[in-house]
């Protein structure tokens, strides 16, 4: 078993050199103040991996063979008050609560080597240590996060403008955190809100003409859960291609066969523009459908309206990949639904992949920095905005400065939401194990 001893100024710089040397899932031993410097002992996951495997030793034998491992752990955070610690002492004893909970968290390492034997003797030792051990990494990792997160708040006042900003307006803790630590010094929050509106800006793929759609045609098919608009986009869409190319070159398809009145209200506005609306059940009638319309030059297709999480979103893509015909999938997004929401629906739909998506209910979003910071870390290409039910005026083609200027403007609604100034830390120490999501590495700064 390797255990490794890393030394810096600060926390972060330690915790730094501990991914730089044995990456992102090294396992923290201990954290000390020694000569004004920060000392942590930590070792490889792999090595720590390897103490999972299977063994004969009995439960007491497992206790003796892991209790030295345990008790070096526990002592080494408990060995020197936290309150002696260099990060501690420059927040001005501000957290002291942290550091308490910290040190009262770490007493659980002590009891680590006992636990095997006494829970149920079927279930392995090792298994229940390692258990154990993850979860106080998580919390150390927790908890360290916490703490240098309100040193920075202090230090750098100007980085923390901008996270409150940036949190304000909707945007996740880990991609906010990200472009915080990558925002160059600047003597204005001004300066480093616009160098943060530049790189969304920058990240944000959007079609900036109706040319794939109107000009070009095609069959698209509108997809998403049930109640985030997709009907009436569809409408909104075909009248555009009305307007542009006539009644006889525009087909409207609903595979919306569950809710009561959904064909109806397709069938209104497809009376209202002169467009007839086929209605289809399964892939063979689409199929059939498609190849009598294939002379048509568009095809807007309204899909029934899934969960996520229902089984019926695979089938659903599986019926317009099995036509024969290159269906064009837009996803419709609510721009009313929280990041977490958003990301399950994109990876629920996105399937073999989605030519783009249609963010819709902008008018009724108390932020919009949720959507456009799920479209930026998911990579899919904004066709429209949705901002209302006029059909077909609510309905414009995505504009990257504007989107990005009306996330920061709309936060001023939700100013009784904001997180204070000692909430940060605590939100920001549960983003440091997102920022090891791979979305995040897609952003480019540069």
């Amino acid at each position: 078993m390797n255990v490794k001893k890393f030394s810096a100024a600060t926390s972060r710089d330690a915790l730094r050199m501990v991914r730089a040397s044995l990456g992102p899932d090294a396992v923290i031993l201990s954290n000390r103040t020694t000569d004004g410097q920060v000392e942590i002992l930590a070792l490889a996951n792999d090595d720590m991996a390897s103490l999972a495997d299977p063994v004969t030793d009995s439960p007491a034998a497992a206790q003796a063979k892991f209790a030295p491992l345990a008790a070096a752990t526990a002592n080494a955070f408990t060995r020197r008050p936290m309150a002696e610690s260099p990060v501690t002492n420059q927040l001005n004893h501000q957290v002291p609560h942290q550091a308490a909970n910290l040190a009262q968290s770490l007493q659980t390492a002590r009891q680590a080597a006992a636990v095997v034997s006494t829970r149920a003797p079927a279930i392995d030792p090792m298994v229940m240590l390692m258990d154990e051990i993850r979860s106080m990494r998580g919390m150390f990792e927790s908890q360290l996060a916490e703490i240098s997160f309100a040193g920075q708040q202090k230090r750098e006042p100007i980085r923390s403008a901008i996270m409150r900003e940036l949190l304000a307006s909707g945007f996740s803790p880990s991609l906010s955190r990200y472009l915080v630590e990558k925002m160059p010094t600047t003597a204005t929050a001004e300066d480093g809100l616009a160098w943060i509106k530049t790189i969304l800006s920058r990240n944000l793929s959007i079609v900036d003409n109706e040319t794939e759609i109107i000009e070009q045609g095609g069959v698209f098919a509108l997809v998403g859960p049930t109640g985030v608009g997709k009907t009436t986009t569809t409408a909104k869409l075909a009248a555009r291609c009305v307007m542009r190319h006539g009644a006889s070159k525009l087909a409207l398809i609903t595979t919306d066969a569950y809710r009561i009145g959904a064909y109806e209200q397709l069938r209104i506005y497809g009376k209202i523009l002169g467009v007839m609306v086929h209605s289809v059940k399964d892939e063979a009638d689409l199929r059939i459908a498609l190849e009598e319309l294939k002379g048509k030059h568009t095809i807007l297709i309204d899909t029934v309206g899934v969960s996520q999480r229902d089984r019926m979103v695979s089938e659903q893509v599986a019926m317009l990949q099995g036509t024969g015909v290159d269906v064009k999938r837009l996803l419709c997004m609510s721009a009313t639904s929280t990041s977490e929401t958003l990301n399950e629906v994109v990876r629920a739909y996105k399937g073999s992949g989605l030519a783009g998506c249609i963010m819709t209910k902008l008018d009724e979003a108390a932020t919009i920095g949720n959507v456009l910071d799920v479209v930026i870390r998911q990579k899919l290409n904004l066709y429209y905005v949705a901002n209302g039910q006029r059909v077909p005026e609510d309905l414009h083609v995505a504009n990257q400065r504007y989107l990005v200027d009306r996330a920061f403007k709309l936060k001023r609604e939700s100013a009784p939401f904001q997180f204070q100034d000692d909430e940060l830390p605590l939100v920001m120490a549960n983003a440091a194990h997102a920022m090891n999501d791979q979305t995040l590495s897609g952003v480019h700064i540069g």
